[in-house]
């Protein structure tokens, strides 16, 4: 099989977050960077199925220069080769998911993977929108994936507990659910081995895809208030349980 598996480079989860002069990001000058976690996900999917039944699996990656750290870290966990498409603002989902869906068709994949979703933009759908570009079909929040002859069945979360498992056709595209399976570390023979496998330096320009102004707008960032608000309920226990039952359930929505 060839998997090709989609990661992202993102703020790492413990950096000290704050918000730029312009105050429509974060600023990202003294920011540590990770490899986004769902995607790490997906990877670890991709090198399982492949040590199973074989061929190879393509780390692809579209971000600035920096983001080699992140391809590097896949190949050093197994992934076979890279490509990455540098480019430093892909605007939204739909631009970025063009310019990785050029590069995918050129790969022919059995397998396309992806995370659910970013950790610094959680919009959760380029996954989605690359498999309608590439014309494949799709399943999301899949948590485990079987190879049959002649496709793949997988099982998908859905809510309350309840999974679904789906059959379907090769080539398809997935979307792993966080928590599928136990990550890898990067050995050091892999570290090594890292350094001379093959990264594919690309363009949009390269890939023919007309850059495109992005259909989403950040108008503020802003960190959330603080508040403190008191609120006494009149009667005796059981009126003023049900008081605040109804509070509970019609406002904070936590019930």
């Amino acid at each position: 099989m060839k998997i090709v598996v989609a990661i992202k480079q993102v703020p790492a989860r413990d950096s000290q977050l704050r918000i730029a002069p312009s105050g429509q990001w974060i600023e990202d000058a003294d920011l540590t960077y990770e490899i986004n976690e769902p995607d790490a996900y997906a990877l670890e999917e991709g090198l399982q199925l492949k040590e199973k039944h074989g061929g190879e699996v393509v780390a692809l990656s579209a971000g600035p220069a920096r983001a080699a750290s992140t391809i590097r870290e896949a190949l050093a966990k197994g992934a076979d080769r890279a490509i990455h498409i540098e480019e430093e603002d892909l605007g939204d989902p739909l631009a970025g998911a063009r310019v990785m869906a050029a590069a995918v068709k050129a790969e022919s994949p059995d397998l396309v993977l992806t995370g659910l979703q970013s950790d610094d933009l959680g919009y959760g759908q380029t996954g989605v929108i690359l498999a309608e570009l590439l014309g494949l079909p799709h399943a999301t929040l899949i948590m485990h994936v079987e190879k049959q002859e002649g496709g793949i069945r997988v099982k998908r979360e859905l809510e309350d507990g309840w999974f679904q498992h789906v059959e379907m056709p090769l080539p398809a595209l997935l979307t792993i659910q966080s928590g599928i399976s136990k990550l890898r570390y990067a050995t050091l023979m892999g570290i090594k081995k890292a350094k001379t496998k093959e990264i594919k330096r690309l363009t949009a320009a390269d890939l023919g895809v007309a850059a495109a102004a992005s259909g989403i707008a950040i108008d503020r960032i802003y960190l959330p208030e603080r508040t403190k608000r008191t609120q006494l309920f009149e009667g005796n226990p059981k009126e003023a349980a049900a008081k605040l039952v109804e509070k509970l359930r019609f406002e904070a929505r936590i019930l």
